[in-house]
């Protein structure tokens, strides 16, 4: 094993990569350059570059996990809680969310992080497979939300006219008024994340029967 370069070392400088350059910027070559060695050397902690996307979101969930509250009996507030962190921890690095779509969790402690959540929920009358059920469909949601909102916030910065209302409005005509005014009504950020994320919530209390979503 290469004297001086750790697994830990070299998740650090594949995030600091991925910051500069965003996830096509993030390659094996690149990184050995970053670190200084050789790219044989990484071999000895990442096989490939989707082991080294595993292994940056192993750390993302790492953190975000170690960052929950303590679980309740609300299952609904705990979604929520979760569902935040997730968001705040995707949006740290750019690309965030797109490394983590379709890693594999490497770390077993990361996993065994969910053990009080499914505890707690299932005592509070959760079916294990309502609980866990869930925990994928908030994570699907802020996966999917945080990345068309970080596509739309670097395209800002690279391509301010990419979506341009008032080319949009041009380019339909005038044969979709309601689509064209919907386009306006459009916000982006915290407020649409918290509309979209009551929704999602809501759609689980319906299905569960609201059970001990919310414990008055």
């Amino acid at each position: 094993m290469p004297k001086g370069i750790t697994r830990e070392k070299v998740v650090a400088a594949a995030l600091e990569l991925l910051d500069e350059k965003g996830i096509e910027g993030v390659t094996v070559r690149a990184l050995a350059e970053r670190l200084d060695v050789r790219a044989p050397a990484l071999y000895w902690h990442v096989r490939n570059k989707q082991e080294l996307l595993d292994e940056m979101s192993t750390t993302v969930l790492r953190r975000i996990m170690e960052a929950l509250p303590q679980a309740g009996a609300n299952w609904r507030d705990d979604l929520a809680a979760y569902a935040r962190v997730l968001r705040a921890e995707y949006l740290r690095h750019r690309d965030g969310a797109r490394i983590f779509s379709g890693a594999r969790v490497s770390d077993p402690e990361v996993i065994l992080m969910k053990e009080p959540l499914y505890r707690s929920w299932t005592e509070a009358g959760l079916t294990l497979a309502e609980a866990d059920d869930a925990l994928d469909v908030v994570l699907a949601f802020v996966v999917g939300f945080v990345i068309e909102e970080q596509e739309r916030l670097q395209s800002d910065e690279t391509d301010p006219a990419r979506y341009s209302l008032a080319e949009r409005d041009a380019w339909l005509g005038e044969r979709a008024p309601l689509v064209k005014v919907a386009g306006h009504l459009r916000d982006d950020g915290d407020q649409r994340f918290e509309r979209h994320l009551a929704l999602v919530l809501d759609g689980l209390a319906a299905r569960y029967g609201r059970r001990s979503a919310d414990p008055a």
